[in-house]
């Protein structure tokens, strides 16, 4: 078979992303504050205050955390896919054959749906609070109609995935600006009436204040039993391992391959600090707030109390939206991975299968009290495999072995990566059994040992050997592929289309919308003199700041629609 012909067999996710193709730092900047201000934040705040830990912790913890974080994405993620210009999972196959690929779909496939799980569950809480259906908090449902709307929200969130998930992608995009301002909003309305109870007046007079308020009543250094609670390292470690799944595990090198320069990594803070930073700690806030308000602790709240006390009406909007928006990303991923494993099914089908286990997985809480838990360990499940690519693409070429053995061999298993793998995950799970280390830290231990592993493995399995002629044809593949992308980009040239003076209007609508929203929460937090009038306000926020809501998502799809439909007919112009 000749090289235009092995092309044309491709599918256009197994080939590199063509020049055309690649976006600006502004791209990524969005597409992390959208994907990292979500339903889980509230669950990540409340966390961090059942937790017990203290404000100084929070402050500095959160922040070196992210940092971390951001720092891990950059130096590690983006510049393996800027190189590659492959997704993780493109480039896996290509170093080690098709059995680890298919071992690390199944991981994939795990992973998300449970991620997609509680996600859902996170949506039901607040369909759940609207009907008046007891909050629950055993690992296990205690209500038929919570199930019944568990089931309910679920289905809607299969069958979108399934069959609609271009539609719901477009619409997570304008969800971004919105649930930043609703995360800024939450706090300012609460912290009022944090102040009058701790401080005796509902208006800031400071730094101070806010202060004593959170050491007092927020985030305390104690847990619910009065007993001391994490610390500095602990709340950095649980943030810094909250996203290694997408970071040390590789998986966002499926976004970053689109970047122009290695440095956008970077961008990642926009997910991390003004998402994660400010949405954790406002989250605790509302947490914090709410348990005040209904008299209840923290630990008996679930993310439909904490919103609709917070934000009103638009906080049962804000868990439905951003609890459906991320399970159905999750979702798409998982029915992806499936449809690797399965490939005699088409991704619909296999979307729908794990989308009906997913949903009886949605209806045992614990899903999502747990997330965190979770989530450091599903990064510990797939860091091995990061490390496995990392040591290929860094390692290899400084001490003296060839990348891409497996491929320059055609072989279709490699024991090296396999083993690898396995070894790795006994090893981070066997730190964890004998508990010699925090557990938020094991993707670290668990990382450089696979590195180790991996490295010393495919030496002796023929990575050290020179593969000059299958190396030329692969440059000669990669030259073919580039050459090819070109033509189509001159048959087939991607045109932006300007906004219309109505769908500026349209935006700017939108926008307005938003900035009324904060206007109202500035107003209760700092124009409340006495406990009588924040509560006028704060009527007031529910009231306008609803409305502004729906303003804001009739605007804004409006926009979005017709460019969109602009983009369509200069498509066909052309």
């Amino acid at each position: 078979m000749d090289v235009k012909s092995q092309i044309s067999n491709l599918q256009e996710e197994q080939l590199p992303v063509p020049k055309q193709q690649l976006k600006g730092w502004r791209h990524f900047l969005g597409l992390y504050a959208g994907e990292h201000v979500a339903a889980s934040e509230f669950v990540f705040g409340a966390t961090f205050v059942a937790l017990g830990a203290s404000m100084t912790d929070i402050l500095l913890g959160l922040l070196i955390g992210n940092i971390l974080a951001v720092l891990s994405w950059t130096f590690i993620t983006t510049p393996i896919a800027v190189d590659t210009r492959l997704s993780m999972y493109t480039y896996l196959h290509k170093i080690a054959g098709d059995s680890m690929t298919k071992l690390y779909n199944w991981a994939n496939v795990i992973i998300f749906t449970v991620i997609s799980a509680a996600m859902i569950t996170v949506s039901a809480t607040a369909v759940r609070f609207a009907l008046n259906i007891p909050a629950q908090l055993n690992w296990y449902p205690t209500d038929p109609w919570f199930v019944l709307v568990v089931l309910t929200v679920g289905i809607i969130v299969v069958l979108v995935a399934t069959y609609g998930f271009n539609a719901v992608s477009n619409f997570s995009r304008i969800c971004a600006p919105w649930l930043f301002v609703m995360f800024i909003s939450g706090p300012l309305v609460l912290i009022p009436a944090l102040s009058n109870s701790v401080l005796g007046y509902p208006v800031l007079t400071g730094w101070s204040d806010f202060m004593q308020i959170g050491s007092t009543s927020i985030w305390t250094g104690l847990d619910p039993s009065g007993k001391p609670g994490i610390g500095l390292i602990e709340v950095a470690g649980f943030a810094w391992a909250a996203n290694t799944i997408t970071h040390f595990g590789l998986i966002d090198m499926a976004l970053l391959r689109y970047a122009k320069k290695r440095s956008y990594g970077l961008c990642t803070a926009a997910g991390m600090l003004f998402g994660h930073y400010i949405a954790w700690i406002s989250a605790g806030i509302m947490g914090a707030g709410t348990a005040l308000l209904v008299q209840k602790s923290i630990t008996e709240l679930d993310p439909g109390d904490v919103a609709f006390q917070a934000l009103g009406l638009s906080g049962l909007v804000i868990v439905i939206v951003a609890g459906w928006t991320t399970a159905n990303a999750n979702l798409y991923r998982a029915g992806l991975a499936a449809q690797a494993v399965f490939k005699q099914y088409s991704r619909n089908i296999t979307t729908l299968m794990v989308g009906i286990v997913t949903v009886i997985i949605a209806c045992f809480p614990f899903v999502f009290t747990k997330l965190l838990p979770l989530l450091t360990y599903a990064g510990l499940l797939v860091v091995p495999v990061g490390a496995i690519v990392f040591a290929e693409h860094f390692i290899f070429p400084r001490i003296g072995l060839t990348r891409y053995w497996v491929s320059y061999r055609k072989l279709t298993h490699s024991t090296p990566a396999v083993s690898a793998w396995g070894l790795g995950l006994l090893f981070g799970f066997g730190l964890n059994v004998i508990n010699v280390m925090p557990f938020y830290y094991l993707f670290l231990p668990t990382w450089i040992f696979t590195i180790v592993v991996y490295s010393l493995l495919s030496r002796a399995y023929g990575a050290n050997e020179r593969y000059e002629k299958e190396a030329a044809e692969m440059a000669r593949f990669e030259r073919e592929v580039e050459k090819h992308q070109e033509e189509q980009a001159r048959i087939n040239p991607e045109i932006e289309p300007e906004s219309s003076s109505f769908s500026n209007v349209l935006k700017s609508i939108a926008y307005a919308s938003l900035g009324i929203t904060v206007a109202l929460a500035v107003n209760t937090m700092f124009f409340s003199s006495d406990m009588a009038e924040y509560a006028q306000n704060r009527d007031l926020f529910y009231k306008f700041g609803f409305a502004c809501t729906v303003v804001y998502f009739v605007s804004a799809y409006w926009a979005m629609k017709r460019q969109k439909a602009q983009a369509l007919q200069l498509a066909e112009e052309v």
